[in-house]
């Protein structure tokens, strides 16, 4: 059978993962990880992914296809002025330590363990988005400043890195309950994705060097041909996901996001 042929069998999924992902992207401010991992869990045993890798390529494949979306996103959101540049300059490198522990345990974690934290770590976002909106005063007034907020900035990235995710979900959350803007949140939250992908990307490569049973295209734990179709079409839906953002209400739309998480997360946990 042709090489191309999985690809060609997998493309239209592929399409409207990348697509859905990035409309997600643009809409909460999310890599769209959380879209792009359970779609690729089933579709890349089709490309000849060998089970035990499965869920290494679906996160390492999904951070990499995460910078593009990411990059797109913010600067949509950029110009509707909701992002907070100097915030996401602040945190770079405390999260770029956190990807890089993030990715060293990544390398010690068995594909089924990676599933169950996915799954596990989406239910918990979906209890916070299906919760009625926070009347009244915020949890705190502002964010943290010190070692507090490099604490929070490092999780962020280990656990992020982990998922195959760019942070947003965690990164509007916590800037929602600080006092943040939800709309300001989401766009800075967007550009969260680019600076947890980009090294994470390359520990994924690294780590999967050598590795049996990624399948064709594969750098290190990143299937290229996959990666190429998702962000084809995420660049060009993240711009209508960050319109939809600023016209439509928050808590219908973090509720519907939180149904969505709920189905995933029990997919998830269910498969392994």
């Amino acid at each position: 059978m042709s090489l191309l042929s999985p690809l060609a069998f997998a493309l239209p999924a592929l399409l409207i993962a990348g697509a859905a992902a990035g409309f997600a992207g643009g809409l909460f401010g999310i890599g769209g990880g959380f879209v792009v991992v359970p779609a690729l869990m089933f579709l890349l045993p089709v490309l000849g992914v060998a089970p035990e890798q499965t869920a290494h390529v679906a996160v390492g494949t999904s951070l990499a296809s995460i910078i593009f979306t990411s990059i797109r996103s913010t600067s949509s959101h950029a110009k509707r002025g909701s992002v907070d540049f100097g915030l996401l300059k602040g945190w770079s490198i405390w999260v770029v330590l956190g990807t890089a522990v993030g990715t060293a345990l990544a390398d010690w974690i068995s594909g089924a363990h990676l599933a169950l934290i996915f799954g596990t770590g989406v239910l918990a976002f979906a209890v916070y988005f299906m919760l009625p909106a926070r009347q009244g005063e915020p949890l705190f007034a502002a964010l943290p400043s010190g070692l507090p907020r490099a604490g929070i900035a490092s999780a962020l990235g280990v656990f992020s890195t982990l998922l195959g995710i760019g942070g947003g979900t965690l990164t509007t959350l916590t800037m929602t309950v600080c006092g943040t803007p939800i709309h300001r949140a989401i766009g800075t939250a967007a550009g969260m994705g680019a600076i947890i992908a980009i090294p994470a990307t390359i520990g994924f490569i690294v780590i999967g060097l050598g590795e049996s049973g990624r399948g064709w295209g594969s750098l290190g734990f990143i299937n290229l041909p996959t990666a190429a179709v998702l962000i084809a079409t995420s660049v060009l839906f993240a711009p209508l996901g960050v319109a939809a953002a600023h016209m439509l209400s928050p808590a219908i739309l973090r509720r519907v996001f939180g149904l969505y998480l709920t189905f995933i997360g029990v997919l998830m946990i269910a498969k392994f």
